[in-house]
């Protein structure tokens, strides 16, 4: 046990290290060339002025760079890279600290590091001025890699059903497996706007990708867990520069690359893994739940009602709205992401 634990504890530490070091040489470069939004402004999901959110947030978009997800995702990747070399150069020390496995950990670090390719692009058009990847281009790549992933666990896994708490029949899906994938990926995605406060993404990120890191160690599924510990790793030395005042945003590079990543690992950590990874996923992620929820309902009563159901949506913006301090809002959604891991962990593991 101590030994299958140090492979879920290493990954995890030596992500967080590696992304407090490349940290100062990130931040160097993005402040140097003003890796930031020339123009501050944002358009609601309607095409109307997102009036509340820029008197919010106008002074800070164009002072705070983005990419900060380059911190996550590359501390992952380099962390993988680093313990597979010296498992090849060292087989007998670090041959069972290697993670990067075809059975377990290709897809979900193809799905990662497609997600932070897109996204990296997207915010590469924002920070010259124009404008970023459609949305509905955003969503179409990510519906395409999820059906590339579904059509994986669908054929080469032979995986065709979820699970459920308190039941012992999984639920066949057949073919409409891949669909429901997809949809899965895209709500998730969808989730990914909580990065709109300092430190609200990180620790919301960090765990939910900790509990699944849980879930998949409970399985035996070590180089899942492994995978998703040193996400929470890198989540974590992200969120050290990232609490108040921030000094990056995570946005789309690290958001795609994220909730992509948390899909697949997610349907791994189901019926694959003979358990629920897919049905206590709204409950680990109720924050993103909330967040994708909230938005739905604004456009709702805007469109059937003629006025808004919150003064500003997502959630987190409306709390702002009313006067909570962002640092306050952060804090009580960090608690409130906590509590619903542990709920979701311990259904997971009892269910």
């Amino acid at each position: 046990m101590t030994s299958e634990v140090m492979r879920i504890f290493i990954p995890a530490t030596l992500a967080f290290l590696i992304g407090i070091g490349i940290t100062p040489f990130v931040t160097h470069f993005l402040y140097k060339y003003k890796m930031w939004k020339p123009k501050a402004g944002k358009v609601a999901l309607d095409g109307t002025a997102a009036v509340e959110f820029n008197r919010l947030h106008e002074e800070r978009e164009t002072g705070v760079p983005r990419f900060g997800g380059i911190i996550v995702w590359t501390s992952v990747l380099l962390t993988a890279d680093l313990l597979s070399l010296l498992a090849r150069v060292y087989p007998t020390a670090f041959s069972d600290l290697a993670f990067i496995s075809r059975g377990q950990t290709w897809l979900p670090l193809a799905a990662l590091a497609v997600g932070a390719l897109v996204g990296f692009i997207d915010d590469l058009f924002e920070v010259t001025g124009r404008q970023g990847i459609k949305l509905r281009v955003r969503l179409l790549v990510v519906a395409v890699v999820a059906t590339f992933c579904a059509w994986w666990f669908y054929d080469k896994l032979d995986v065709s059903s979820v699970s459920f708490p308190f039941l012992n029949i999984p639920l066949e899906l057949g073919v409409w497996f891949i669909p429901f994938f997809v949809l899965v990926a895209l709500f998730i995605y969808a989730g990914g706007v909580i990065d709109g406060i300092d430190g609200l993404s990180g620790g919301t990120f960090a765990s939910i990708f900790a509990a699944y890191a849980g879930i998949a160690f409970f399985q035996n599924q070590l180089d899942i867990a492994a995978l998703s510990a040193a996400i929470s790793g890198g989540l974590l030395a992200f969120l050290w520069f990232n609490i108040p005042p921030a000094r990056f945003y995570l946005t789309e590079t690290g958001t795609m690359s994220l909730t992509l990543a948390l899909t697949v690992i997610a349907f791994f950590t189901d019926t694959l893994g003979g358990g629920r990874g897919v049905s206590v996923l709204p409950i680990i992620a109720l924050l993103l739940v909330v967040t994708v929820l909230s938005n739905i309902l604004q456009m709702f009563w805007k469109k059937f009602f003629g006025r808004k159901l919150f003064r500003i949506a997502p959630l987190h913006h409306h709390f702002e709205a009313l006067g909570w301090p962002p640092h306050k809002v952060t804090m009580r959604y960090w608690v409130v992401g906590v509590v619903a891991a542990i709920i979701g962990l311990s259904i997971a593991l009892l269910g």
